[in-house]
Protein backbone atom coordinates (compact mmCIF):
# COMPACT_ATOMS: atom_id res chain seq x y z
CA UNK A 1 0.00 0.00 0.00
CA UNK A 2 1.81 3.31 -1.38
CA UNK A 3 0.96 6.86 0.59
CA UNK A 4 -1.63 7.90 -1.84
CA UNK A 5 -3.96 4.27 -1.34
CA UNK A 6 -3.92 5.04 2.42
CA UNK A 7 -4.82 8.96 2.06
CA UNK A 8 -7.71 7.95 -0.40
CA UNK A 9 -10.23 9.79 1.92
CA UNK A 10 -7.86 12.95 1.70
CA UNK A 11 -8.79 13.73 -1.49
CA UNK A 12 -12.46 13.88 -1.11
CA UNK A 13 -14.56 16.69 -0.14
CA UNK A 14 -16.12 16.89 3.36
CA UNK A 15 -19.89 17.10 3.29
CA UNK A 16 -21.94 17.64 6.83
CA UNK A 17 -25.16 16.22 7.21
CA UNK A 18 -28.00 17.20 10.03
CA UNK A 19 -31.18 15.65 10.65
CA UNK A 20 -34.54 17.05 10.31
CA UNK A 21 -37.66 15.50 11.80
CA UNK A 22 -39.80 18.96 9.78
CA UNK A 23 -37.75 19.31 6.70
CA UNK A 24 -40.09 22.40 6.13
CA UNK A 25 -39.69 24.11 9.33
CA UNK A 26 -35.75 23.14 9.02
CA UNK A 27 -36.52 25.03 5.30
CA UNK A 28 -37.80 28.04 7.23
CA UNK A 29 -35.05 28.51 9.75
CA UNK A 30 -32.15 28.21 7.70
CA UNK A 31 -34.09 30.60 4.83
CA UNK A 32 -35.41 33.23 7.38
CA UNK A 33 -33.07 33.14 10.28
CA UNK A 34 -29.70 32.12 8.59
CA UNK A 35 -30.51 33.72 5.13
CA UNK A 36 -29.65 29.94 3.33
CA UNK A 37 -31.55 29.52 0.64
CA UNK A 38 -30.96 25.63 -0.45
CA UNK A 39 -28.98 25.35 -3.72
CA UNK A 40 -30.31 21.81 -4.70
CA UNK A 41 -33.08 19.82 -3.26
CA UNK A 42 -34.17 16.12 -3.90
CA UNK A 43 -36.87 14.22 -1.78
CA UNK A 44 -35.96 14.70 1.45
CA UNK A 45 -33.26 16.53 1.59
CA UNK A 46 -31.75 20.19 0.96
CA UNK A 47 -28.34 20.31 -0.15
CA UNK A 48 -26.77 24.31 1.07
CA UNK A 49 -23.45 25.79 0.05
CA UNK A 50 -21.50 27.94 1.77
CA UNK A 51 -17.53 29.39 1.15
CA UNK A 52 -16.87 26.17 -1.07
CA UNK A 53 -18.46 23.73 1.41
CA UNK A 54 -21.65 22.25 1.15
CA UNK A 55 -24.43 20.70 3.75
CA UNK A 56 -27.56 19.04 3.74
CA UNK A 57 -30.29 18.89 5.80
CA UNK A 58 -32.31 15.05 5.27
CA UNK A 59 -35.60 14.54 6.66
CA UNK A 60 -34.88 11.84 9.54
CA UNK A 61 -37.20 10.31 12.20
CA UNK A 62 -34.49 10.30 14.58
CA UNK A 63 -33.69 13.40 16.61
CA UNK A 64 -30.57 15.01 16.92
CA UNK A 65 -29.19 15.07 20.64
CA UNK A 66 -27.58 18.67 20.44
CA UNK A 67 -24.98 17.50 22.79
CA UNK A 68 -21.96 18.15 20.74
CA UNK A 69 -21.16 21.41 17.68
CA UNK A 70 -22.61 19.23 14.67
CA UNK A 71 -21.09 21.96 11.92
CA UNK A 72 -19.62 25.74 12.26
CA UNK A 73 -18.63 28.68 9.79
CA UNK A 74 -15.41 30.22 10.11
CA UNK A 75 -16.05 34.13 10.09
CA UNK A 76 -14.01 37.51 9.82
CA UNK A 77 -16.32 39.03 12.34
CA UNK A 78 -17.93 37.08 14.60
CA UNK A 79 -18.80 39.83 16.46
CA UNK A 80 -20.99 41.59 13.20
CA UNK A 81 -22.64 38.09 12.52
CA UNK A 82 -23.69 37.58 16.11
CA UNK A 83 -25.38 40.59 15.84
CA UNK A 84 -27.25 40.19 12.87
CA UNK A 85 -28.38 36.75 13.69
CA UNK A 86 -29.43 37.92 17.05
CA UNK A 87 -31.64 40.65 15.03
CA UNK A 88 -32.80 37.68 13.02
CA UNK A 89 -34.21 35.67 16.02
CA UNK A 90 -31.19 33.11 16.66
CA UNK A 91 -30.85 32.56 20.56
CA UNK A 92 -27.39 31.71 21.34
CA UNK A 93 -26.43 29.89 23.59
CA UNK A 94 -25.02 30.92 26.90
CA UNK A 95 -21.99 28.46 28.81
CA UNK A 96 -20.82 29.18 32.38
CA UNK A 97 -18.19 26.18 33.26
CA UNK A 98 -14.83 26.42 34.65
CA UNK A 99 -12.56 27.31 32.19
CA UNK A 100 -14.70 28.45 29.09
CA UNK A 101 -17.52 30.46 29.67
CA UNK A 102 -19.58 33.07 26.83
CA UNK A 103 -20.26 36.66 27.38
CA UNK A 104 -22.92 38.46 25.30
CA UNK A 105 -22.85 34.73 23.08
CA UNK A 106 -19.23 34.68 22.14
CA UNK A 107 -16.65 32.46 24.17
CA UNK A 108 -12.91 33.38 23.75
CA UNK A 109 -10.96 29.91 23.89
CA UNK A 110 -7.44 29.71 24.57
CA UNK A 111 -5.16 28.09 21.95
CA UNK A 112 -6.06 27.11 18.18
CA UNK A 113 -4.33 24.79 15.59
CA UNK A 114 -0.45 25.68 14.47
CA UNK A 115 -1.58 25.65 10.62
CA UNK A 116 -4.06 28.40 11.96
CA UNK A 117 -1.41 30.16 12.38
CA UNK A 118 -3.78 31.58 15.24
CA UNK A 119 -3.58 32.31 18.99
CA UNK A 120 -6.86 31.65 19.71
CA UNK A 121 -10.52 31.61 18.91
CA UNK A 122 -13.86 33.09 19.66
CA UNK A 123 -16.81 30.94 19.64
CA UNK A 124 -20.71 31.07 19.86
CA UNK A 125 -23.36 28.40 19.57
CA UNK A 126 -26.83 28.35 18.76
CA UNK A 127 -29.29 26.02 17.52
CA UNK A 128 -31.40 24.93 14.57
CA UNK A 129 -34.80 24.71 14.22
CA UNK A 130 -34.66 20.39 14.80
CA UNK A 131 -31.85 20.88 17.73
CA UNK A 132 -28.81 20.55 16.12
CA UNK A 133 -25.94 22.58 17.43
CA UNK A 134 -23.95 24.75 15.09
CA UNK A 135 -21.16 27.06 16.03
CA UNK A 136 -19.43 30.10 14.06
CA UNK A 137 -16.12 30.97 14.97
CA UNK A 138 -13.01 33.43 14.68
CA UNK A 139 -9.85 32.70 14.66
CA UNK A 140 -7.41 35.38 16.58
CA UNK A 141 -4.16 36.10 14.98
Amino acid sequence: MNADDRNILARGRVATRLPAQDLDRARRFYSEQLGLEPVDERPGGLLYRCGGSEFVVFRSTGASPGTFTQMAWEVDDIETVVSELKRRGVVFEEVDVPGFRTRDGIAEIEGNYPSKGARGERGAWFRDSEGNLLGIGEPVV
